[in-house]
């Protein structure tokens, strides 16, 4: 049996944390796993940057009710769901993931957790497990499934490497280039003939 993993933010929804730096004007605030391959160093540097400017889980997550899905995510979701398991593997946090799961019918999201203080403010943050990509399909993989995976930054390229099949999807191009032998590709049309071409 096939699952297919799938990366959350920049695939199926916009990026969190790129909306949020349009919302409060801040252009620090776009940098993501796109351009940052250190996730405990990204993290640490929005959160000393919410610190810095008064921010805290609120001000995210109002921005977080207005994101809506990427045009044709829901029905490429339906599609996968035709022919294989689908699994969302984000190193989002629940408190962000949640409002967004609802908007595109509730698939199985894995991610992380935000550790909030009682006034609101991010204080921290607790991973799954390390390497949580990763570390997830080949937990699934030693239950006997076998995995596909897609995502568009840095920290897919675990599970992306670690499945039996692998896509890029909607990436940069400095990470196409530093991964030639990957598949890449831009519309979900293409991913699904990608994913279902495996399955066969």
């Amino acid at each position: 049996m096939f699952i297919t993993c799938l990366d959350l933010e920049g695939v199926l929804v916009p990026e969190i944390w790129i909306a949020f730096a349009e919302k409060v004007g801040i252009p620090d605030f776009r940098r993501t796993t796109r351009d940052e391959p250190d996730y405990d160093k990204l993290m640490h540097y929005r959160i000393d940057l919410l610190d810095k400017h008064g921010f805290g889980l609120k001000e995210i997550t109002d921005v977080i009710a207005s994101i809506q899905p990427l045009i044709g995510a829901e029905e490429f979701l339906d599609r996968l769901r035709e022919k294989t398991q689908v699994l969302i593997l984000s190193d989002t946090f629940d408190q962000f993931g949640r409002p967004l799961m609802k908007k595109l019918n509730w698939p199985t999201l894995f991610c992380n957790s935000l550790i909030v203080s009682p006034e609101g403010r991010i204080t921290g943050y607790k991973m799954r497990c390390p390497q949580s990509k990763l570390t997830t399909v080949k937990a699934l993989q030693s239950c006997g499934f076998d995995t596909i995976a897609a995502g568009d930054s840095f920290n897919d390229l675990g599970m992306i490497r670690g499945s039996k099949a692998g896509f890029l999807f909607r990436s940069t191009d400095e990470i196409k280039k530093a991964n030639p032998d990957l598949a890449a590709f831009e519309t979900y049309d293409d991913l699904v003939d990608a994913i279902f071409s495996v399955i066969k």
